[in-house]
């Protein structure tokens, strides 16, 4: 029942956000649109909601517990960030709106770029922990809830990985490309 509902949240969400879109870019009713996209955490509600019962009523904890709160973890730490990508990119594309500038390619500014999405993870990490915290506590069982301790290692190793990854931007920056020869004296003439 569980990983069913997740499907059915994970494709809520994608259709929440495109109705969400094409209400504000192509009907232009940018406040029904917005209206739209801020219902998409109610589909968490509705998850974590159905995960509680599904475990009250004494459902055996298994990965597709574990899967729920890392999915409500995704969503709370890169929510955001994908609807406002997807937003930047459908106002220009829908709405005649300008090109959102693209994520910085080089140096420090990479860095920092890659920080601010680890955030993310961070956040994901975190919030995931909570609901299998609380689960664990409230089975109460460490025999039937090693599942659920499993996908709480499972948040914290892809936020340390990705953290790792992020760091990496900052030790060893990218460089830009050197212009070439040609191009640095066309640039040179009026």
């Amino acid at each position: 029942m569980i990983v069913a509902l997740i499907v059915i949240c994970e494709v809520g969400f994608w259709v929440l956000l495109a109705a969400g879109l094409a209400v504000r870019y192509l009907l232009r009713m940018p406040r029904t649109g917005a209206a739209l996209l801020l219902c998409e955490p109610l589909l968490e509600v509705v998850l974590l909601l159905a995960t509680a019962v599904d475990l009250r009523s004494g459902a055996e904890p298994h990965w597709g517990h574990g899967l729920a709160a890392l999915y409500i973890g995704y969503t709370v730490g890169h929510g955001h960030r994908t609807v406002k990508w997807l937003d930047g990119h459908a106002a220009h594309r829908l709405g005649g709106g300008p090109k959102p500038p693209p994520p910085p390619r080089y140096g420090m500014a990479r860095a920092a770029h890659e920080g601010r999405i680890w955030l993310g993870t961070l956040a994901a990490a975190a919030v995931a922990t909570g609901p299998l915290w609380l689960a664990i506590q409230y089975v109460g069982d460490p025999a039937r809830t090693g599942a659920l301790e499993n996908w709480m290692h499972i948040a914290w190793r892809a936020a340390g990985i990705h953290g790792l990854i992020a760091l990496s931007y900052a030790i060893w920056p990218k460089r830009a490309p050197e212009p070439a020869a040609g191009e640095r004296e066309d640039a040179k003439l009026p």
